[in-house]
């Protein structure tokens, strides 16, 4: 399958729509996911990125449709991480002289995967290549979100190859944002960035502002993953500063686990509260063993404030809420708030636990929490209950 984008451009990757999982276990892919490959004929013939390896021989297959791979005069990997440079060894089976352009840390990170030294060029911010009408100019994008990342202008067409910025993980044929569901886009756009590229904010924000700074048209966007930005596309780039800016809607997400309902239904009165002292705020609550951990994930990137509750079990807290946490704790979210709360029958060290662990992910504690000795009675639900309406005092 291939689609034309210009008389110069082809997409020559691969949709694919059995993709539910990422990054091995890590990252739920519920629309599936692309691997964006762009063939460009001009007097001299460029192929940007490659597609995961188990499609590799598919992709090549389908790329001898569209060109001699003899007539390829350059590869450009913008990203090496296996889903972009997964197709380079049988390919480099077949033209393996042919030149490879990427970032120092690029071929660095090439040669790690695949144990080979093909024929690297290594370029930085501001190196061209004249490809005939059009020209190729690099802009090293590091931590956007690998060390080797980098993004690539193609003048004339005035098309931005921005590997994994400004993707998403969507499995769409109608490759362009004008043509699917916002919603959905949307949806995947803020999981995405939420997810992968929230701790690497700041070089977000200092490359984009870069990038902006050149003053260069931008007709199209084209990511490594899900759909072509073609219909204003710079609006994606305006998401991204405002989300990589401590970004935050009117929104409290409670996230617990529990063992007898109990945190259930702590979690379920302290909503309650908040609600009965605040009808404006969205509040979201999601069993951490029963909800997609990504999911959970994005809601906390749009949160003022998160509590978080376990029950206490072998002096610790359940696996679950031990897991979310960890998740926070490496995404480094900022400006946010939070505190916990949790039944217990014994001894009672999951608030506290929470508490340090919320604290280790840099969001400010309010307060002690409230944890609730085995099945809250009425007077128990009445505390949480002033815990909520309390609890929006700090926000």
């Amino acid at each position: 399958m291939a689609f034309k984008i210009s008389d110069t451009i082809t997409w020559v990757g691969k949709i694919d729509w059995e993709l539910r999982t990422f990054h091995g276990e890590e990252y739920s892919t519920h629309k599936g996911s692309s691997y964006n490959s762009y063939l460009i004929k001009d007097e001299k013939t460029v192929l940007i990125d490659t597609v995961w390896q188990p499609f590799s021989k598919e992709f090549i297959t389908n790329l001898k449709k569209k060109v001699n791979l003899n007539e390829i005069d350059y590869i450009i990997m913008n990203h090496s991480e296996s889903d972009h440079s997964g197709a380079l060894s049988d390919l480099m089976k077949e033209i393996p002289d042919t030149p490879i352009y990427c970032t120092k840390s690029g071929a660095k990170i090439i040669k790690g995967h695949y144990h080979k030294d093909w024929n690297f060029v290594e370029v930085k911010t501001g190196d061209t290549l004249d490809i005939g009408k059009n020209k190729l100019t690099f802009v090293e994008a590091k931590m956007l979100h690998w060390p080797d990342t980098m993004f690539t202008y193609l003048s004339g067409e005035n098309i931005l190859f921005s590997n994994d910025a400004f993707a998403q993980h969507y499995a769409s044929e109608s490759i362009y944002n004008d043509k699917v569901d916002q919603a959905e886009l949307f949806q995947e756009a803020i999981k995405y960035y939420a997810n992968i590229l929230t701790p690497f904010s700041k070089f977000v924000v200092k490359k984009i502002e870069e990038v902006l700074s050149f003053n260069l048209p931008v007709k199209m966007i084209c990511p490594s993953h899900g759909i072509i930005w073609r219909d204003n596309p710079l609006q994606i780039v305006n998401k991204y500063m405002e989300w990589a800016k401590d970004y935050n809607e009117n929104q409290i997400t409670i996230i617990y686990d529990t063992m007898w309902n109990d945190t259930r239904r702590m979690a379920e009165a302290i909503a309650e509260g908040i609600k009965s002292s605040n009808k404006d705020i969205i509040i979201k609550l999601f069993n951490s063993s029963k909800n997609d951990k990504n999911d959970i994930i994005t809601e906390v990137f749009k949160s003022k404030m998160v509590l978080v509750g376990s029950s206490t079990i072998n002096n610790g807290i359940l696996s679950s809420t031990a897991a979310i946490l960890e998740m926070i704790k490496g995404l480094d979210f900022k400006k946010k708030k939070g505190a916990a709360f949790g039944s217990y029958g014994w001894s009672g060290e999951s608030v506290k636990i929470i508490s340090e662990e919320l604290n280790k992910a840099g969001f400010e504690v309010v307060n002690e929490g409230i944890k609730e000795l085995w099945n809250p009675d009425e007077d128990g639900l009445n505390r949480c209950r002033e815990f909520g309406r309390n609890i929006l005092e700090k926000i």
